[in-house]
């Protein structure tokens, strides 16, 4: 466990591989002269030096299509990330879990509330949609409007 990654050691991580490219971790980090792991290695290039990062807020839009991913995916990071260009997986796990996870309980919180209240029918209401059944319906039991007509066996299955 050596700390914190350096300037220094960014640099050097950058230009070894803009030289030899990104493969072999473990060579990268032996000949480039870090002292660090290729898996630190790997993961500080990935998440914070490669140049086709978009750093920067993660935009309404981006939010909008994170929260639909996740719906659809799940916990994927990496192919949710793939849909989000210049974004990384661990950026976008680390948007949801400290953001957007909070945002959505508590969305779904609210919505649960307001359609529970929804459901209340006030007295009248009933009442008015009670005498216009009647009206409507015939004496053998039959309703005669079109609109009202439901067949019984097909609302069950």
């Amino acid at each position: 466990n050596k700390g914190s990654w350096t300037a220094e050691e960014d640099r050097r991580l950058a230009k070894y591989i803009e030289i030899h490219g990104a493969k072999r971790w473990k060579t990268i980090a032996i000949r480039s002269g870090l002292n660090r792991c290729g898996k630190s290695c790997r993961l500080r290039w990935l998440n914070y030096l490669r140049p086709n990062i978009k750093r920067g807020n993660i935009s309404d839009e981006e939010e909008d299509l994170i929260i639909r991913l996740h719906k659809l995916l799940g916990n994927r990071w990496s192919l949710i990330a793939g849909r989000l260009p210049g974004r990384t997986d661990n950026e976008i796990k680390n948007y949801w879990n400290s953001r957007l996870s909070k945002k959505i309980i508590n969305h779904d919180v609210r919505t649960e509330q307001t359609s529970s209240s929804e459901q209340f029918v006030p007295h009248k209401a009933w009442e008015t949609f009670q005498m216009e059944e009647e009206e409507v319906v015939k004496g053998s039991g039959e309703i005669e409007n079109s609109e009202l007509s439901i067949d019984v066996e097909d609302f069950f299955d």
